[in-house]
């Protein structure tokens, strides 16, 4: 039978039987109010409070929290509370991490931070956008695209890095910046929209 289906006839059906959470990982337009997915978040506010609730001092505790919270860790990584992410499973960090305080990690989709990567006060990480057409976004619908940020990168004070963008390694991405586009490794770029001014 399958041999008689056009390949559109295959994708419609390979695409009905996705779940709401895979349709998110491949950046189709999908359901955040999914029972599952709506599962999951609950699940990550609950470990949210618990860690931001920690002392600041406790940091065995602390370090054992994010293991926990974030989809992987590497060796000394740090992270100041308080911390704001959407999933935390979608979100893996490198080696030598060091996240400020009051970070957003808005990781419906894939956040991925390489290793000895510096992020400031106040930054923003999204992967997700509403849809574009009106109806599709009244109803909720929205799309998740990955975000990947090199090893040995630092993005300073403020900074919003938008959906699908790729910040190449060593980069400084200035404060106040929204980063929209892809960022070639070894860069300072700075504003908004984000751009580079010159090579390092």
């Amino acid at each position: 039978m399958d041999k008689y289906l056009s390949a559109f006839e295959k994708k419609f059906i390979e695409v009905s039987i996705m779940t709401e959470k895979e349709k998110s990982h491949a950046g189709m337009l999908y359901q955040p109010g999914d029972p599952e997915l709506v599962a999951d978040r609950d699940v990550t506010v609950r470990k949210l409070y618990a860690y931001n609730n920690l002392h600041p001092l406790d940091r065995d505790a602390r370090q054992a929290a994010i293991r926990e919270l974030l989809g992987k860790t590497g060796d000394n990584c740090v992270v100041e509370q308080p911390l704001f992410c959407t999933y935390g499973y979608n979100t893996t960090v490198g080696d030598n991490f060091f996240l400020n305080v009051n970070c957003k990690l808005m990781d419906s989709g894939k956040i991925t931070i390489g290793n000895n990567v510096f992020i400031a006060p106040n930054v923003c990480i999204i992967t997700e956008e509403h849809a574009m057409n009106v109806e599709q976004r009244l109803a909720g619908l929205e799309y998740a695209f990955p975000v990947t940020i090199g090893d040995n990168v630092w993005i300073c004070t403020g900074a919003i890095v938008l959906p699908g963008v790729t910040i190449g390694a060593n980069s400084v991405i200035g404060a106040g910046s929204v980063v929209t586009k892809d960022i070639p490794p070894n860069s300072l770029a700075v504003g908004n929209p984000c751009k580079v001014i010159r090579t390092l």
